[in-house]
Protein backbone atom coordinates (compact mmCIF):
# COMPACT_ATOMS: atom_id res chain seq x y z
CA UNK A 1 0.00 0.00 0.00
CA UNK A 2 2.78 2.82 0.71
CA UNK A 3 4.46 2.07 -2.54
CA UNK A 4 0.86 2.60 -4.53
CA UNK A 5 0.03 6.14 -2.76
CA UNK A 6 3.96 6.60 -3.49
CA UNK A 7 2.88 6.33 -7.08
CA UNK A 8 -0.11 8.29 -6.54
CA UNK A 9 1.80 11.30 -4.95
CA UNK A 10 3.70 11.03 -7.91
CA UNK A 11 0.78 10.41 -10.58
CA UNK A 12 -0.55 13.65 -8.86
CA UNK A 13 2.56 15.63 -8.67
CA UNK A 14 2.65 15.56 -12.90
CA UNK A 15 -1.07 16.07 -13.49
CA UNK A 16 -1.66 12.74 -14.68
CA UNK A 17 -3.83 12.03 -11.70
CA UNK A 18 -6.31 14.64 -11.08
CA UNK A 19 -9.52 13.02 -9.48
CA UNK A 20 -10.13 11.44 -6.13
CA UNK A 21 -11.92 8.45 -7.55
CA UNK A 22 -9.19 7.43 -9.76
CA UNK A 23 -6.70 7.95 -7.16
CA UNK A 24 -8.53 5.63 -4.83
CA UNK A 25 -8.19 2.77 -7.72
CA UNK A 26 -4.46 3.61 -8.11
CA UNK A 27 -3.79 3.34 -4.28
CA UNK A 28 -6.01 -0.19 -4.36
CA UNK A 29 -5.01 -2.48 -7.63
CA UNK A 30 -1.68 -3.92 -7.23
CA UNK A 31 0.31 -3.63 -10.14
CA UNK A 32 2.58 -6.53 -9.01
CA UNK A 33 -0.48 -8.73 -9.98
CA UNK A 34 -0.53 -8.10 -13.25
CA UNK A 35 2.99 -8.33 -13.72
CA UNK A 36 4.80 -11.93 -14.53
CA UNK A 37 8.13 -13.24 -12.22
CA UNK A 38 10.57 -12.02 -15.81
CA UNK A 39 9.95 -8.74 -17.65
CA UNK A 40 12.26 -6.75 -19.55
CA UNK A 41 12.84 -2.92 -18.72
CA UNK A 42 14.30 -0.29 -20.68
CA UNK A 43 18.14 0.39 -20.11
CA UNK A 44 19.54 3.10 -22.70
CA UNK A 45 16.97 2.05 -25.31
CA UNK A 46 17.66 -1.24 -25.44
CA UNK A 47 15.27 -4.11 -22.88
CA UNK A 48 16.72 -5.62 -20.59
CA UNK A 49 15.67 -8.98 -19.10
CA UNK A 50 15.43 -9.08 -15.46
CA UNK A 51 14.28 -11.34 -12.90
CA UNK A 52 11.88 -11.00 -9.51
CA UNK A 53 13.92 -13.78 -8.07
CA UNK A 54 17.55 -11.99 -8.85
CA UNK A 55 16.28 -8.89 -7.84
CA UNK A 56 14.48 -10.02 -4.13
CA UNK A 57 10.87 -8.72 -3.67
CA UNK A 58 11.95 -5.16 -2.36
CA UNK A 59 14.11 -4.09 -5.17
CA UNK A 60 11.24 -6.01 -7.46
CA UNK A 61 8.37 -3.89 -6.05
CA UNK A 62 9.93 -0.45 -6.48
CA UNK A 63 10.81 -1.11 -9.92
CA UNK A 64 6.71 -2.58 -10.25
CA UNK A 65 5.79 1.24 -9.04
CA UNK A 66 8.37 3.33 -11.02
CA UNK A 67 6.36 5.10 -13.35
CA UNK A 68 7.91 3.32 -16.41
CA UNK A 69 6.25 0.87 -19.13
CA UNK A 70 7.79 -2.65 -18.45
CA UNK A 71 8.04 -5.34 -21.74
CA UNK A 72 6.17 -8.74 -20.72
CA UNK A 73 6.33 -10.45 -23.99
CA UNK A 74 9.01 -10.06 -27.35
CA UNK A 75 8.51 -12.12 -30.14
CA UNK A 76 11.05 -13.81 -31.85
CA UNK A 77 12.87 -11.15 -33.15
CA UNK A 78 13.48 -9.38 -29.78
CA UNK A 79 10.49 -6.85 -30.55
CA UNK A 80 8.10 -5.74 -27.43
CA UNK A 81 4.46 -7.71 -28.56
CA UNK A 82 3.14 -6.84 -24.37
CA UNK A 83 3.44 -4.54 -21.96
CA UNK A 84 2.43 -2.88 -19.37
CA UNK A 85 2.02 0.42 -19.80
CA UNK A 86 4.05 3.46 -17.48
CA UNK A 87 0.80 4.08 -15.10
CA UNK A 88 1.08 7.65 -15.69
CA UNK A 89 -0.20 7.37 -19.48
CA UNK A 90 -2.84 4.75 -18.36
CA UNK A 91 -4.13 7.42 -15.69
CA UNK A 92 -3.80 10.22 -17.93
CA UNK A 93 -6.02 7.97 -20.38
CA UNK A 94 -8.38 7.17 -17.95
CA UNK A 95 -8.49 10.76 -16.59
CA UNK A 96 -10.02 12.03 -20.22
CA UNK A 97 -12.30 9.54 -20.74
CA UNK A 98 -14.62 11.31 -18.22
CA UNK A 99 -16.20 9.04 -16.91
CA UNK A 100 -19.76 8.93 -15.17
CA UNK A 101 -20.94 6.47 -12.81
CA UNK A 102 -23.38 4.14 -14.97
CA UNK A 103 -21.02 4.60 -18.15
CA UNK A 104 -20.39 0.98 -20.36
CA UNK A 105 -16.58 0.91 -21.20
CA UNK A 106 -15.07 -1.03 -24.35
CA UNK A 107 -11.46 -1.51 -23.81
CA UNK A 108 -9.43 -2.69 -27.20
CA UNK A 109 -6.01 -4.27 -25.62
CA UNK A 110 -6.61 -5.91 -22.28
CA UNK A 111 -2.73 -6.27 -22.48
CA UNK A 112 -1.95 -7.36 -18.59
CA UNK A 113 -4.81 -6.24 -17.19
CA UNK A 114 -4.18 -3.62 -15.08
CA UNK A 115 -6.15 -0.45 -16.40
CA UNK A 116 -9.04 -3.33 -16.89
CA UNK A 117 -9.03 -3.46 -13.31
CA UNK A 118 -8.65 0.08 -12.34
CA UNK A 119 -12.02 0.45 -14.63
CA UNK A 120 -13.60 -2.41 -12.62
CA UNK A 121 -12.63 -0.61 -9.28
CA UNK A 122 -13.83 2.60 -10.73
CA UNK A 123 -17.26 1.91 -12.20
CA UNK A 124 -17.50 -1.75 -11.24
CA UNK A 125 -16.84 -4.91 -13.43
CA UNK A 126 -20.25 -5.38 -15.16
CA UNK A 127 -19.61 -2.26 -17.10
CA UNK A 128 -16.35 -3.34 -18.57
CA UNK A 129 -15.67 -5.16 -21.57
CA UNK A 130 -12.07 -5.77 -22.51
CA UNK A 131 -10.36 -6.94 -26.27
CA UNK A 132 -7.20 -8.69 -26.23
CA UNK A 133 -5.87 -10.22 -29.54
CA UNK A 134 -3.24 -12.27 -28.27
CA UNK A 135 -4.92 -15.85 -26.35
CA UNK A 136 -1.48 -16.13 -24.13
CA UNK A 137 -2.03 -12.30 -22.79
CA UNK A 138 -5.91 -12.63 -22.74
CA UNK A 139 -5.44 -15.57 -20.48
CA UNK A 140 -2.74 -13.68 -17.98
CA UNK A 141 -4.79 -10.90 -18.11
CA UNK A 142 -8.00 -13.04 -17.16
CA UNK A 143 -6.28 -15.09 -14.35
CA UNK A 144 -4.88 -11.47 -12.68
CA UNK A 145 -8.10 -9.53 -13.19
CA UNK A 146 -10.27 -12.06 -11.60
CA UNK A 147 -8.28 -13.07 -9.13
CA UNK A 148 -8.48 -9.62 -7.51
CA UNK A 149 -12.13 -10.35 -7.89
CA UNK A 150 -13.15 -8.81 -10.63
CA UNK A 151 -15.88 -10.12 -13.35
CA UNK A 152 -16.05 -8.11 -15.97
CA UNK A 153 -16.74 -9.30 -20.01
CA UNK A 154 -13.33 -10.54 -21.03
CA UNK A 155 -13.01 -11.14 -25.23
CA UNK A 156 -10.17 -12.95 -27.03
CA UNK A 157 -10.61 -11.78 -29.94
CA UNK A 158 -9.53 -8.70 -32.90
CA UNK A 159 -10.41 -5.38 -30.79
CA UNK A 160 -10.88 -4.07 -34.18
CA UNK A 161 -14.34 -5.53 -34.68
CA UNK A 162 -15.37 -3.97 -31.06
CA UNK A 163 -17.65 -6.26 -29.24
CA UNK A 164 -21.64 -6.11 -30.73
CA UNK A 165 -22.68 -8.20 -28.27
CA UNK A 166 -22.16 -5.63 -25.19
CA UNK A 167 -23.05 -2.56 -27.55
CA UNK A 168 -24.12 0.36 -27.68
CA UNK A 169 -20.81 1.57 -25.60
CA UNK A 170 -20.29 4.65 -23.38
CA UNK A 171 -17.11 5.23 -24.23
CA UNK A 172 -14.37 3.30 -26.08
CA UNK A 173 -10.79 3.44 -25.10
CA UNK A 174 -7.85 1.72 -27.08
CA UNK A 175 -4.21 1.07 -25.76
CA UNK A 176 -3.31 -0.07 -29.24
CA UNK A 177 -2.19 2.18 -31.75
CA UNK A 178 -4.54 2.23 -35.27
CA UNK A 179 -4.28 3.44 -38.30
CA UNK A 180 -7.44 5.05 -38.57
CA UNK A 181 -10.71 4.36 -36.44
CA UNK A 182 -12.33 1.23 -37.39
CA UNK A 183 -16.28 1.14 -38.40
CA UNK A 184 -17.04 -1.37 -35.50
CA UNK A 185 -16.49 1.57 -32.73
CA UNK A 186 -18.64 4.00 -34.21
CA UNK A 187 -20.97 1.61 -35.10
CA UNK A 188 -20.89 0.61 -31.29
CA UNK A 189 -21.05 3.52 -29.67
CA UNK A 190 -23.72 5.96 -28.53
CA UNK A 191 -24.61 9.11 -29.97
CA UNK A 192 -22.58 11.56 -28.04
CA UNK A 193 -19.95 9.06 -26.84
CA UNK A 194 -16.43 9.45 -26.31
CA UNK A 195 -13.52 7.57 -28.42
CA UNK A 196 -9.41 7.80 -27.29
CA UNK A 197 -7.33 6.04 -29.57
CA UNK A 198 -3.78 6.78 -30.61
CA UNK A 199 -3.44 7.38 -34.54
CA UNK A 200 -0.01 5.89 -36.15
CA UNK A 201 1.20 4.46 -39.37
CA UNK A 202 4.42 3.27 -40.81
CA UNK A 203 6.57 5.78 -39.85
CA UNK A 204 5.95 5.63 -36.44
CA UNK A 205 4.40 9.12 -35.74
CA UNK A 206 1.73 9.40 -32.98
CA UNK A 207 -1.23 11.22 -31.91
CA UNK A 208 -3.61 10.70 -28.94
CA UNK A 209 -7.27 12.11 -30.35
CA UNK A 210 -10.39 12.36 -28.17
CA UNK A 211 -13.25 11.77 -30.55
CA UNK A 212 -16.66 12.54 -29.76
CA UNK A 213 -19.27 10.40 -31.99
CA UNK A 214 -21.86 12.11 -33.58
CA UNK A 215 -24.04 9.33 -34.84
CA UNK A 216 -23.69 6.50 -37.34
CA UNK A 217 -20.14 6.40 -39.07
CA UNK A 218 -19.34 10.19 -38.06
CA UNK A 219 -17.65 11.36 -35.27
CA UNK A 220 -14.91 14.53 -34.63
CA UNK A 221 -11.99 15.36 -32.30
CA UNK A 222 -9.31 17.08 -31.43
CA UNK A 223 -5.60 15.65 -30.73
CA UNK A 224 -4.61 15.75 -27.35
CA UNK A 225 -1.58 17.76 -25.78
CA UNK A 226 1.76 15.65 -24.52
CA UNK A 227 3.25 12.42 -26.50
CA UNK A 228 2.44 8.92 -26.32
CA UNK A 229 3.08 5.91 -28.25
CA UNK A 230 1.42 2.34 -28.28
CA UNK A 231 2.45 -0.37 -30.33
CA UNK A 232 0.42 -1.02 -33.32
CA UNK A 233 -2.63 -3.28 -33.26
CA UNK A 234 -1.63 -6.10 -35.27
CA UNK A 235 -4.16 -5.67 -38.11
CA UNK A 236 -2.75 -2.51 -38.64
CA UNK A 237 0.75 -3.20 -38.36
CA UNK A 238 3.14 -2.94 -41.73
CA UNK A 239 3.18 -5.58 -44.63
CA UNK A 240 6.95 -7.30 -44.51
CA UNK A 241 9.61 -4.67 -45.87
CA UNK A 242 11.15 -5.92 -49.04
CA UNK A 243 14.67 -5.88 -48.44
CA UNK A 244 15.60 -5.46 -51.82
CA UNK A 245 16.69 -1.46 -52.17
CA UNK A 246 14.89 -0.03 -55.35
CA UNK A 247 17.01 1.97 -58.03
CA UNK A 248 18.28 5.62 -57.83
CA UNK A 249 16.52 6.28 -61.38
CA UNK A 250 14.63 9.50 -61.67
CA UNK A 251 15.83 12.68 -62.17
CA UNK A 252 17.53 14.44 -59.26
CA UNK A 253 16.40 17.79 -58.00
CA UNK A 254 17.50 19.75 -54.70
CA UNK A 255 15.25 19.23 -51.96
CA UNK A 256 13.87 22.52 -49.54
CA UNK A 257 14.10 20.40 -46.13
CA UNK A 258 16.72 18.58 -44.32
CA UNK A 259 15.32 15.05 -43.79
CA UNK A 260 16.88 14.61 -40.75
CA UNK A 261 14.91 17.74 -39.37
CA UNK A 262 11.69 15.38 -40.04
CA UNK A 263 12.12 12.09 -38.49
CA UNK A 264 13.67 13.21 -35.56
CA UNK A 265 11.13 15.76 -34.54
CA UNK A 266 7.83 14.14 -33.03
CA UNK A 267 5.37 16.44 -34.64
CA UNK A 268 7.18 16.66 -37.86
CA UNK A 269 7.24 12.81 -38.55
CA UNK A 270 3.50 12.91 -37.85
CA UNK A 271 3.08 15.44 -40.43
CA UNK A 272 5.10 13.42 -43.11
CA UNK A 273 2.90 10.36 -42.23
CA UNK A 274 -0.57 12.10 -42.87
CA UNK A 275 1.13 13.29 -46.09
CA UNK A 276 2.45 9.73 -47.29
CA UNK A 277 0.41 7.20 -45.10
CA UNK A 278 1.16 4.42 -47.03
CA UNK A 279 4.73 4.50 -46.78
CA UNK A 280 7.86 3.58 -45.18
CA UNK A 281 11.07 5.64 -43.96
CA UNK A 282 14.25 3.86 -43.57
CA UNK A 283 17.38 5.41 -42.67
CA UNK A 284 20.11 3.57 -45.10
CA UNK A 285 23.34 3.57 -43.74
CA UNK A 286 26.67 4.02 -45.85
CA UNK A 287 29.98 2.62 -45.61
CA UNK A 288 31.73 5.35 -47.19
CA UNK A 289 29.23 8.43 -47.11
CA UNK A 290 26.42 9.76 -44.94
CA UNK A 291 23.68 7.99 -44.57
CA UNK A 292 20.65 8.16 -47.18
CA UNK A 293 16.58 8.21 -46.53
CA UNK A 294 14.77 5.96 -48.45
CA UNK A 295 10.88 6.13 -48.51
CA UNK A 296 9.07 3.23 -50.32
CA UNK A 297 5.20 2.39 -50.70
CA UNK A 298 4.56 -0.41 -51.83
CA UNK A 299 0.89 0.05 -52.47
CA UNK A 300 1.44 2.55 -55.20
CA UNK A 301 4.64 0.89 -56.09
CA UNK A 302 6.46 4.37 -55.69
CA UNK A 303 9.52 5.40 -53.93
CA UNK A 304 12.33 8.44 -53.16
CA UNK A 305 15.80 8.70 -52.28
CA UNK A 306 17.10 11.72 -50.17
CA UNK A 307 20.60 12.15 -50.74
CA UNK A 308 23.44 14.77 -48.80
CA UNK A 309 25.86 16.18 -52.04
CA UNK A 310 27.70 18.10 -49.82
CA UNK A 311 25.92 21.30 -50.65
CA UNK A 312 22.48 20.25 -49.28
CA UNK A 313 20.37 17.53 -50.44
CA UNK A 314 19.12 15.89 -53.15
CA UNK A 315 16.14 13.65 -53.91
CA UNK A 316 15.35 11.07 -56.61
CA UNK A 317 11.39 9.86 -57.41
CA UNK A 318 9.72 7.04 -59.35
CA UNK A 319 6.35 5.81 -59.32
CA UNK A 320 2.80 7.77 -59.72
CA UNK A 321 3.00 9.06 -56.04
CA UNK A 322 6.01 11.86 -55.74
CA UNK A 323 6.05 10.88 -51.76
CA UNK A 324 8.79 13.06 -51.29
CA UNK A 325 6.75 16.56 -52.94
CA UNK A 326 4.15 15.20 -50.72
CA UNK A 327 6.16 15.48 -47.55
CA UNK A 328 7.48 19.04 -48.39
CA UNK A 329 4.29 20.66 -49.20
CA UNK A 330 2.82 19.46 -45.91
CA UNK A 331 5.90 20.23 -43.82
CA UNK A 332 5.80 23.85 -45.13
CA UNK A 333 2.16 23.77 -44.66
CA UNK A 334 3.19 23.17 -40.85
CA UNK A 335 5.87 25.56 -41.04
CA UNK A 336 3.86 28.43 -42.19
CA UNK A 337 1.41 27.50 -39.06
CA UNK A 338 4.38 28.14 -37.22
CA UNK A 339 5.11 24.41 -36.20
CA UNK A 340 2.26 23.59 -33.61
CA UNK A 341 2.11 20.45 -31.54
CA UNK A 342 -0.26 17.72 -32.64
CA UNK A 343 -2.75 20.18 -30.23
CA UNK A 344 -3.48 22.23 -33.32
CA UNK A 345 -4.97 18.92 -34.56
CA UNK A 346 -8.31 17.92 -35.41
CA UNK A 347 -10.40 15.01 -36.84
CA UNK A 348 -13.59 14.34 -38.86
CA UNK A 349 -15.11 11.45 -39.95
CA UNK A 350 -17.68 10.58 -41.99
CA UNK A 351 -18.96 7.62 -43.56
CA UNK A 352 -17.14 8.34 -46.67
CA UNK A 353 -13.54 9.52 -45.00
CA UNK A 354 -11.72 10.33 -42.18
CA UNK A 355 -9.90 13.61 -42.39
CA UNK A 356 -6.79 14.79 -39.90
CA UNK A 357 -7.01 18.81 -40.13
CA UNK A 358 -4.75 21.62 -39.03
CA UNK A 359 -5.82 24.38 -37.45
CA UNK A 360 -10.38 24.16 -38.04
CA UNK A 361 -11.74 21.81 -39.88
CA UNK A 362 -11.78 24.28 -43.51
CA UNK A 363 -7.58 24.27 -42.83
CA UNK A 364 -4.77 21.92 -44.84
CA UNK A 365 -6.16 18.38 -44.22
CA UNK A 366 -5.19 14.87 -44.88
CA UNK A 367 -7.04 11.41 -44.96
CA UNK A 368 -6.16 8.92 -43.29
CA UNK A 369 -5.40 5.30 -45.00
CA UNK A 370 -8.78 3.05 -44.98
CA UNK A 371 -7.99 -0.70 -44.10
CA UNK A 372 -10.59 -3.36 -44.43
CA UNK A 373 -11.53 -4.24 -40.81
Amino acid sequence: MRLRRSLADQLTESRDLRSPLWRRSVETVPREAFLPDDVFRDVDGQWEPVSRAQMGDEAWLRLVYEDRTIVTQRNDFGEPTSSSTLPGLVVRMLEYLDLREGDKVLEIGTGTGYSTALMCRRLGPELVTSIEIDPDVAERAAAAVRGLGHEPELITGDGLQGHPGGAPYDRIIATCAVRHIPRAWLRQSRTGATILATLSGWQHGFGLVKMTVDGPGSAHGTFLPGHVSFMMARPHQAPPSDVRLPGRAGTPRAASLDPNDIWEDWTATWVAQLATPDTHHTLVLADDGPAEHLLTDHVSQSWAWISANGEGWVVRQNGPQRLWDAIEEAIHLWDGAGRPHQSAFGITITPGAQRVWLGTPDGPSWNLPTCAD
